[in-house]
């Protein structure tokens, strides 16, 4: 099914961006890329979702090992006693959390992710996370370097926290045939994109599946 989602702008990087534009999405690629009147012509009868804000290839999570493996992600039910970010370090050693526990922060993780706007993130990761990787869909992109805990603060599930700007931080560029993996943002522009952070999040597409909506 053809899906044609557009925005206020498009960031296909690596190419101009599009005001008003849009990508058509067939099955799990992307058909075009180009303003939307042009598209909505060329595609009649296609679905359109319209998104506020800006439109971009979806973001790649480098510490992604770090944040699975060693972060606690709490479960709601948990945030009278844990509160709600993840927990690491002294908090994380002190928990220390069983298996059960941990595959059910993994899946807590990669869905808070998918809410960051992220599609490949850096592994490898143990067989059990490997497999629930592969079934969030989302896409794992082995960096054995960044297994060591990042060098900020905290965890963050921010993929710009380290001061990355978007080309350095999106999968790849937008191109026709490439997977249809997206990500929409609420903000105006690509300069507020990075200042804000990947937390403006309103949707993620993996695969040309619509994998997180924001309610």
């Amino acid at each position: 099914m053809l899906t044609i989602h557009t925005a206020a702008l498009v960031l296909p990087i690596g190419a101009e961006p599009v005001p008003d534009g849009a990508v058509v999405v067939d099955g799990d690629r992307v058909a075009a890329v180009g303003p939307y009147d042009d598209m909505a012509a060329s595609y009649e009868g296609a679905r359109t979702r319209r998104w506020p804000g800006v439109l971009t290839p979806g973001l790649r999570q480098l510490h992604g090992r770090w944040l699975l493996t060693r972060c606690y992600h709490p479960d709601p039910r948990e945030a009278d006693e844990l509160g709600t970010e993840p927990l690491t370090g002294a908090a994380f050693a002190e928990l220390a959390p069983d298996a059960a526990r941990m595959a059910g922060s993994v899946r807590r993780g990669l869905q808070r992710m998918l809410a960051h706007g992220t599609t490949h993130v850096g592994g490898p990761f143990p067989d059990a996370v490997r497999q629930s990787v592969a079934r969030s869909g989302l896409r794992e992109v082995p960096d054995p370097w960044r297994s060591a805990p990042p060098m900020w603060d905290g965890p963050d599930l921010n993929p710009f926290v380290e001061g990355h700007d978007l080309p350095g931080t999106v999968h790849g560029p937008l191109t026709v045939g490439g997977a249809a993996d997206l990500a929409v943002f609420d903000v105006p522009d690509e300069n507020a994109l990075t200042a804000k952070g990947a937390g403006t999040c309103v949707a993620t597409v993996l695969g040309g599946r619509l994998v997180y909506r924001r309610r």
